[in-house]
């Protein structure tokens, strides 16, 4: 088990991007959307992507935060690049649709609000970090959608 300890560390914390002292969380979401802007990857290239992060992140997240020792410890920013990429699926890529969500999601993410939090609690380990930012990119997915109809 010790041999997968090293990349789950890795990919948890981005590289070791938690490790920045103040809004860690914000950098990895930040890091999702300057990907997504510098390449312009494809709906079908996104959406795998956030659903083997997704699968990844669990398992990473839950290795990292029982080596951390610490539940949900803010150096696991895998969450907030997954749910980010959740947040732009299926949108235009274009700057203001990236920032649009960018400010959402990070708003969702750190409010909390209802079904977030309800979901959140549902949960343990690595799913109860991956789960509550998947919900908050869902959310703030659904919402820009919705304008967009407008």
């Amino acid at each position: 088990m010790q041999i997968y300890r090293s990349p789950c560390k890795i990919i948890a914390t981005l590289f070791y991007m938690g490790y920045i002292p103040i809004a860690s969380g914000t950098f990895g979401s930040f890091a999702a959307m300057l990907l997504v802007w510098i390449t312009k990857p494809s709906n079908l290239v996104l959406l795998l992507t956030s659903i083997i992060l997704f699968i990844i992140g669990v398992i990473c997240a839950h290795i990292t935060e029982k080596d951390l020792q610490m539940e949900d410890s803010p150096k696991i920013i895998i969450d907030e690049f997954v749910g980010y990429i959740v947040s732009i699926q299926f949108l235009p890529l274009t700057f203001g649709y990236l920032i649009s969500a960018f400010i959402l999601f990070r708003l969702f993410d750190i409010i909390k609000p209802v079904p977030i939090r309800w979901v959140e609690r549902r949960f343990g380990g690595g799913m109860a970090i991956m789960i509550d930012d998947v919900v908050a990119g869902l959310m703030t997915n659904l919402i820009i959608q919705g304008w967009r109809q407008v």
